[in-house]
């Protein structure tokens, strides 16, 4: 039934995916977090650290289920809108615990990366910023049925790249990612709160593209 009730604030889950304490992909996480807070949206912000989890071993499945850890990002993944992984770069790809904790919380039923929409963001020392490790995450990512947002981004010579007060050395690249930020939100909001609109853009398997309104399947 049609309501005039406003239906609240995005809720995004903003993940430093580093475990080490003084990250530039916390400091980036967290800067990205305020950009969204500023725009209106709910975050929590998270880091590895919140979820302790195993090597992701089938026999450890077995005997004791899924851990604690994976359950408690599995939830917060379930409470959000969308999320943002602010992910290093480790040997030109993904880091092993992010790796991890995507395979050990795909173990759940129903897994909560389907349909979730994703922003990836990284920081590096290197010249190309982490990217190659975004290409390499979007795929366990989109796998999954995540809709990972077309445009990345990634600070290179980030351990240059912040001011004090957690800003970008850079006011070019400062608004660059505001303007990434914003666009993401702006599509979540388009996907969440008005749901009568067509979705031909969406090309996953088990999507009807053909259909007036998208229908997704979530087995």
């Amino acid at each position: 039934m049609p309501t005039d009730a406003h239906p609240g604030p995005l809720r995004v889950l903003v993940l430093g995916a580093a475990l080490r304490a003084g990250s530039t992909n916390a400091r980036l996480a967290s800067l990205v977090g305020r950009m969204m807070t500023e725009a209106g949206a709910v975050v929590d912000l998270a880091t590895m650290r919140d979820f302790d989890m195993p090597l992701y071993d089938g026999d450890v499945e077995a005997e004791g289920g899924v851990p604690d850890g994976a359950l408690a990002l599995r939830d917060r993944l379930e409470r959000c809108d969308a999320f943002v992984i602010a992910s290093p770069e480790y040997n030109a790809s993904l880091p092993g615990v992010v790796k991890n904790a995507i395979d050990w919380v795909s173990r759940v039923r129903p897994q909560p990366f389907k349909t979730k929409h994703a922003l990836l963001v990284s920081a590096s020392p290197s010249l190309v910023g982490g990217n190659r490790g975004l290409w390499a995450l979007r795929v366990p990512l989109e796998h999954l049925g995540t809709r990972v947002y077309p445009d990345m981004f990634s600070l290179a010579a980030a351990h240059q790249g912040f001011t004090e007060d957690g800003q970008l050395t850079d006011p070019a690249l400062q608004e660059r990612l505001r303007e990434t930020v914003t666009a993401f939100l702006h599509l979540v909001e388009a996907d969440a709160r008005y749901v009568c609109l067509q979705r031909r853009w969406y090309e996953f398997p088990g999507d009807r593209t053909e259909a007036p309104v998208t229908q997704r399947a979530e087995d």
